[in-house]
């Protein structure tokens, strides 16, 4: 088993730039060197589908199996999920919504972490791939843990649940294809004016939150994504437009962490401007 050792760095665009191109191969290779190359690589990951790596979290280290391709874009666990755990650690409260559904969960590391580290009530979720679905419960039972509940829904198609109860749905670095947005917008759109308490008697549940010294009131059902991937500024500006053009509300509340709410649902005051 290998030791993850990659550098975010060497993953992520700096937050100044504004290009989107990625490439292992180098510059100084010649066209069929770089043919070459990519063959060897190709032939590698029909050989080894899968990769299995220790990735250390906060207080924790997990034995995640990653594809060493997917053709979803599932394979990898990518340095943003490290940063979005700290981020969720540091803020406590907002993990007073116990029942959180993942976004995107790719190898289900996130969940995971967050099940093992505070016991919460997670269900993982990603595009109809079973494949997917198998890898997650691998590293669930990696990890010591049994399958964590797991829903494969295609963005944009009908959801399998008519009626969401999830309190906080949570996402790391899902904002890779643009074509996308609009779908991902319509799942989540149902899923934050769809929501129904899962104990109607108790109400909607609320929390809040401490940014830069401001408390920020939240009230179920809440979206809050990060992401540390390479795309471009007006790509990000796209996706917060589509989400105001639906009536919902988006509020920056750490570096490159996005809360979404229904309307009025969080505090106005600092709200992000999509048409800037």
């Amino acid at each position: 088993m290998e030791t993850a050792l990659f550098s975010p760095a060497a993953l992520f665009r700096g937050d100044d730039s504004d290009g989107d191109t990625d490439t292992d191969l180098s510059p100084s290779l010649s066209g069929s060197e770089q043919k070459q190359k990519q063959k060897q690589k190709q032939q590698q990951e029909e050989e080894e589908p899968f990769v299995e790596r220790t990735h250390s979290f906060p207080h924790l280290q997990l034995k995640i199996r990653e594809f060493s391709f997917h053709h979803l874009n599932a394979n990898l666990l990518w340095p943003g999920t490290f940063a979005f755990s700290h981020w969720l650690l540091d803020h406590q409260s907002l993990l007073h919504f116990r029942r959180i559904l993942e976004l995107g969960s790719g190898t289900g590391a996130l969940a995971i972490f967050l099940t093992k580290s505070l016991q919460l009530d997670i269900t993982t979720s990603d595009y109809d791939d079973l494949q997917i679905e198998q890898n997650i419960a691998h590293n669930c039972a990696s990890n010591g843990l049994p399958p964590l509940p797991h829903i494969r829904h295609t963005w944009g198609e009908q959801f399998p649940s008519s009626k969401p109860d999830w309190e906080l749905i949570i996402a790391s670095d899902i904002l890779l294809y643009v074509k996308q947005y609009p779908n991902l917008i319509k799942t989540l759109c149902f899923l934050l004016k769809a929501y129904q308490p899962q104990d109607q008697k108790v109400g909607t549940p609320k929390t809040s939150i401490t940014v830069s010294g401001e408390e920020i009131e939240l009230e179920a059902p809440v979206f809050v994504m990060s992401w540390r991937r390479r795309i471009g500024k007006e790509d990000e500006q796209l996706f917060f437009r589509g989400c105001e053009k639906e009536g919902l509300t988006v509020r920056h509340v750490g570096s490159r962490v996005y809360c979404i709410t229904v309307g009025a649902s969080v505090q106005r005051q600092g709200m992000i401007s999509c048409r800037q």
